[in-house]
Protein backbone atom coordinates (compact mmCIF):
# COMPACT_ATOMS: atom_id res chain seq x y z
CA UNK A 1 0.00 0.00 0.00
CA UNK A 2 1.29 3.46 -0.92
CA UNK A 3 0.05 6.68 0.60
CA UNK A 4 1.29 10.09 -0.49
CA UNK A 5 0.90 13.57 0.90
CA UNK A 6 1.88 16.85 -0.71
CA UNK A 7 3.19 20.14 0.69
CA UNK A 8 4.65 23.17 -1.10
CA UNK A 9 8.31 22.12 -0.99
CA UNK A 10 8.42 18.60 0.45
CA UNK A 11 6.59 15.42 -0.52
CA UNK A 12 6.37 12.28 1.59
CA UNK A 13 5.43 8.77 0.56
CA UNK A 14 5.15 5.48 2.45
CA UNK A 15 6.35 2.26 0.85
CA UNK A 16 5.99 -0.82 3.06
CA UNK A 17 7.54 0.66 6.18
CA UNK A 18 9.90 2.96 4.32
CA UNK A 19 9.25 6.70 4.43
CA UNK A 20 10.45 8.57 1.33
CA UNK A 21 11.00 12.30 1.85
CA UNK A 22 11.43 14.27 -1.37
CA UNK A 23 12.61 17.87 -1.64
CA UNK A 24 10.41 19.23 -4.42
CA UNK A 25 11.72 22.62 -5.56
CA UNK A 26 13.08 21.73 -9.01
CA UNK A 27 12.80 25.34 -10.15
CA UNK A 28 15.54 26.12 -7.58
CA UNK A 29 17.45 22.83 -8.06
CA UNK A 30 15.89 21.77 -4.75
CA UNK A 31 17.80 24.44 -2.83
CA UNK A 32 16.57 24.80 0.74
CA UNK A 33 14.97 27.96 2.12
CA UNK A 34 13.36 28.49 5.52
CA UNK A 35 9.99 27.05 4.57
CA UNK A 36 11.57 23.94 3.06
CA UNK A 37 13.67 23.42 6.18
CA UNK A 38 10.59 23.54 8.38
CA UNK A 39 8.78 21.03 6.17
CA UNK A 40 11.78 18.70 6.21
CA UNK A 41 11.91 18.92 10.00
CA UNK A 42 8.23 18.04 10.22
CA UNK A 43 8.69 15.05 7.91
CA UNK A 44 11.66 13.77 9.93
CA UNK A 45 9.66 14.16 13.14
CA UNK A 46 6.90 12.04 11.61
CA UNK A 47 9.46 9.42 10.61
CA UNK A 48 10.73 9.14 14.18
CA UNK A 49 7.30 9.32 15.81
CA UNK A 50 5.69 6.43 13.95
CA UNK A 51 6.50 2.87 14.95
CA UNK A 52 5.39 1.52 11.57
CA UNK A 53 8.11 3.48 9.74
CA UNK A 54 11.41 1.61 10.08
CA UNK A 55 13.66 3.39 7.56
CA UNK A 56 13.66 6.79 5.90
CA UNK A 57 14.98 7.93 2.52
CA UNK A 58 15.86 11.53 1.70
CA UNK A 59 15.95 12.45 -1.98
CA UNK A 60 15.27 15.28 -4.42
CA UNK A 61 12.80 15.72 -7.26
CA UNK A 62 13.53 15.67 -10.99
CA UNK A 63 17.07 14.34 -10.98
CA UNK A 64 18.66 16.71 -8.46
CA UNK A 65 19.28 16.01 -4.76
CA UNK A 66 19.82 19.60 -3.58
CA UNK A 67 21.93 22.58 -4.59
CA UNK A 68 22.19 23.45 -0.90
CA UNK A 69 21.20 26.75 0.63
CA UNK A 70 18.90 28.99 -1.39
CA UNK A 71 21.36 31.88 -1.73
CA UNK A 72 18.74 34.20 -3.19
CA UNK A 73 16.59 33.65 -0.12
CA UNK A 74 19.65 34.04 2.11
CA UNK A 75 20.41 37.40 0.49
CA UNK A 76 16.87 38.48 1.50
CA UNK A 77 17.53 37.48 5.11
CA UNK A 78 15.78 34.09 4.99
CA UNK A 79 17.61 31.20 6.67
CA UNK A 80 17.29 27.43 6.11
CA UNK A 81 18.79 26.73 9.55
CA UNK A 82 16.47 25.69 12.39
CA UNK A 83 17.61 26.28 15.95
CA UNK A 84 18.79 23.01 17.49
CA UNK A 85 18.25 21.09 14.25
CA UNK A 86 20.65 22.75 11.83
CA UNK A 87 20.48 23.13 8.06
CA UNK A 88 17.29 21.76 6.52
CA UNK A 89 16.15 20.66 9.98
CA UNK A 90 18.45 17.65 9.71
CA UNK A 91 22.18 18.36 10.05
CA UNK A 92 22.13 18.76 13.85
CA UNK A 93 19.02 16.74 14.61
CA UNK A 94 19.21 13.44 16.49
CA UNK A 95 17.21 11.16 14.21
CA UNK A 96 16.51 7.73 15.70
CA UNK A 97 15.41 6.01 12.51
CA UNK A 98 17.98 4.85 9.93
CA UNK A 99 18.10 7.35 7.07
CA UNK A 100 19.41 6.81 3.54
CA UNK A 101 20.26 9.59 1.07
CA UNK A 102 19.29 8.79 -2.54
CA UNK A 103 21.35 11.21 -4.61
CA UNK A 104 20.89 12.10 -8.26
CA UNK A 105 22.56 15.07 -9.92
CA UNK A 106 23.84 17.88 -7.72
CA UNK A 107 24.30 17.57 -3.95
CA UNK A 108 26.23 20.78 -3.34
CA UNK A 109 26.98 22.82 -0.23
CA UNK A 110 24.19 22.15 2.22
CA UNK A 111 23.07 19.35 -0.10
CA UNK A 112 26.27 17.46 0.67
CA UNK A 113 25.83 18.25 4.37
CA UNK A 114 22.31 16.81 4.34
CA UNK A 115 23.64 13.66 2.67
CA UNK A 116 26.39 13.45 5.30
CA UNK A 117 23.72 13.69 8.01
CA UNK A 118 22.17 10.48 6.65
CA UNK A 119 23.44 7.07 7.72
CA UNK A 120 24.03 5.72 4.22
CA UNK A 121 24.29 7.18 0.73
CA UNK A 122 23.15 5.68 -2.57
CA UNK A 123 24.20 7.76 -5.57
CA UNK A 124 23.71 7.68 -9.31
CA UNK A 125 26.85 7.84 -11.43
CA UNK A 126 25.89 11.34 -12.56
CA UNK A 127 25.73 12.65 -8.98
CA UNK A 128 28.10 15.40 -7.90
CA UNK A 129 28.99 16.27 -4.31
CA UNK A 130 30.79 19.39 -3.22
CA UNK A 131 31.29 21.86 -0.39
CA UNK A 132 31.25 24.93 -2.59
CA UNK A 133 30.70 27.49 0.21
CA UNK A 134 34.22 28.91 -0.04
CA UNK A 135 33.29 30.31 -3.47
CA UNK A 136 30.63 32.47 -1.83
CA UNK A 137 32.61 33.80 1.13
CA UNK A 138 31.19 31.35 3.65
CA UNK A 139 32.05 27.93 5.10
CA UNK A 140 30.11 24.64 5.50
CA UNK A 141 29.11 24.86 9.19
CA UNK A 142 26.49 22.11 9.20
CA UNK A 143 28.67 19.03 9.04
CA UNK A 144 30.92 19.59 6.06
CA UNK A 145 33.98 20.49 8.13
CA UNK A 146 33.24 17.90 10.81
CA UNK A 147 31.78 14.86 9.04
CA UNK A 148 33.54 14.91 5.68
CA UNK A 149 37.05 14.40 7.19
CA UNK A 150 35.62 11.45 9.14
CA UNK A 151 34.09 9.80 6.07
CA UNK A 152 37.01 10.21 3.66
CA UNK A 153 40.79 10.79 4.11
CA UNK A 154 41.50 14.07 5.88
CA UNK A 155 43.81 15.43 3.18
CA UNK A 156 41.22 14.79 0.46
CA UNK A 157 38.53 16.41 2.59
CA UNK A 158 40.72 19.48 3.12
CA UNK A 159 41.35 19.81 -0.61
CA UNK A 160 37.62 19.68 -1.32
CA UNK A 161 36.78 22.14 1.46
CA UNK A 162 39.52 24.65 0.60
CA UNK A 163 39.02 24.60 -3.18
CA UNK A 164 35.27 24.08 -3.36
CA UNK A 165 35.97 21.57 -6.13
CA UNK A 166 33.27 19.00 -7.00
CA UNK A 167 33.48 15.33 -6.05
CA UNK A 168 32.08 12.85 -8.55
CA UNK A 169 29.91 9.99 -7.36
CA UNK A 170 32.38 7.42 -8.66
CA UNK A 171 35.27 9.04 -6.77
CA UNK A 172 33.04 9.34 -3.68
CA UNK A 173 32.30 5.62 -3.88
CA UNK A 174 36.02 4.84 -4.16
CA UNK A 175 36.69 6.95 -1.06
CA UNK A 176 33.94 5.16 0.90
CA UNK A 177 31.52 8.07 1.10
CA UNK A 178 28.92 6.33 -1.09
CA UNK A 179 27.56 2.87 -0.23
CA UNK A 180 26.17 1.98 -3.65
CA UNK A 181 26.47 3.42 -7.17
CA UNK A 182 23.62 3.15 -9.65
CA UNK A 183 22.88 4.20 -13.17
CA UNK A 184 21.24 7.65 -13.53
CA UNK A 185 17.60 7.56 -12.52
CA UNK A 186 18.02 4.47 -10.33
CA UNK A 187 19.24 5.93 -7.02
CA UNK A 188 15.84 5.89 -5.35
CA UNK A 189 15.13 2.35 -6.55
CA UNK A 190 18.42 1.11 -5.11
CA UNK A 191 17.86 3.07 -1.89
CA UNK A 192 14.44 1.45 -1.52
CA UNK A 193 15.96 -2.00 -2.02
CA UNK A 194 18.55 -1.25 0.66
CA UNK A 195 15.90 0.23 2.97
CA UNK A 196 13.70 -2.84 2.65
CA UNK A 197 16.66 -5.11 3.45
CA UNK A 198 17.09 -3.13 6.66
CA UNK A 199 13.34 -2.94 7.42
CA UNK A 200 12.89 -6.73 7.26
CA UNK A 201 14.94 -7.06 10.45
CA UNK A 202 13.82 -6.72 14.08
CA UNK A 203 12.84 -3.12 14.97
CA UNK A 204 14.49 -3.21 18.41
CA UNK A 205 17.74 -4.48 16.92
CA UNK A 206 17.70 -1.80 14.22
CA UNK A 207 17.12 0.93 16.80
CA UNK A 208 19.86 -0.38 19.10
CA UNK A 209 22.44 -0.60 16.31
CA UNK A 210 21.86 2.98 15.19
CA UNK A 211 21.90 4.27 18.78
CA UNK A 212 25.19 2.56 19.62
CA UNK A 213 26.87 3.77 16.43
CA UNK A 214 25.58 7.30 17.00
CA UNK A 215 26.89 7.36 20.54
CA UNK A 216 30.37 6.86 19.12
CA UNK A 217 30.05 9.26 16.18
CA UNK A 218 27.05 11.56 15.89
CA UNK A 219 27.07 12.62 19.53
CA UNK A 220 30.75 13.52 19.23
CA UNK A 221 29.87 15.39 16.05
CA UNK A 222 27.40 17.48 18.03
CA UNK A 223 30.19 18.65 20.33
CA UNK A 224 32.45 19.40 17.36
CA UNK A 225 29.71 21.36 15.62
CA UNK A 226 29.20 23.49 18.72
CA UNK A 227 32.94 24.09 19.06
CA UNK A 228 33.33 25.13 15.44
CA UNK A 229 30.60 27.76 15.75
CA UNK A 230 33.05 30.07 17.54
CA UNK A 231 35.05 30.26 14.30
CA UNK A 232 32.15 30.06 11.90
CA UNK A 233 29.89 32.86 13.14
CA UNK A 234 32.29 35.73 12.19
CA UNK A 235 32.52 34.29 8.68
CA UNK A 236 28.78 33.85 8.15
CA UNK A 237 28.06 37.39 9.39
CA UNK A 238 30.88 39.03 7.41
CA UNK A 239 30.58 41.53 4.57
CA UNK A 240 32.16 38.91 2.31
CA UNK A 241 29.34 36.47 3.09
CA UNK A 242 26.73 38.95 1.97
CA UNK A 243 28.82 39.86 -1.06
CA UNK A 244 29.04 36.19 -2.05
CA UNK A 245 25.26 35.81 -1.92
CA UNK A 246 24.67 39.04 -3.85
CA UNK A 247 27.23 38.08 -6.48
CA UNK A 248 25.50 34.74 -6.97
CA UNK A 249 22.08 36.39 -7.26
CA UNK A 250 23.45 38.99 -9.70
CA UNK A 251 25.45 36.39 -11.69
CA UNK A 252 28.79 38.16 -11.35
CA UNK A 253 32.17 37.52 -9.74
CA UNK A 254 32.42 38.49 -6.07
CA UNK A 255 34.69 41.27 -4.83
CA UNK A 256 36.22 40.06 -1.55
CA UNK A 257 37.22 42.53 1.17
CA UNK A 258 38.42 40.13 3.84
CA UNK A 259 35.96 41.47 6.37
Amino acid sequence: MTEATDSPAVRTEERDGVFVITIDRPQARNAVDGATARELAAALDELDAREDLLVGILTGAEGVFSAGMDLKAFARGDTPVIEGRGFGGITRAEIKTPLIAAVEGYALGGGTEMALACDMIVAARNATFGQTEVHYGIVPPEGGMVRLPERIPRNIALELLLTGDPLSAERAEQLGLVNHLTEPGEALTQALELAHRVAQNAPLAIAAIKRVVNERTAFRDADALRDQDLYVEPVLTSLDAMEGARAFAEKRSPHWQGR
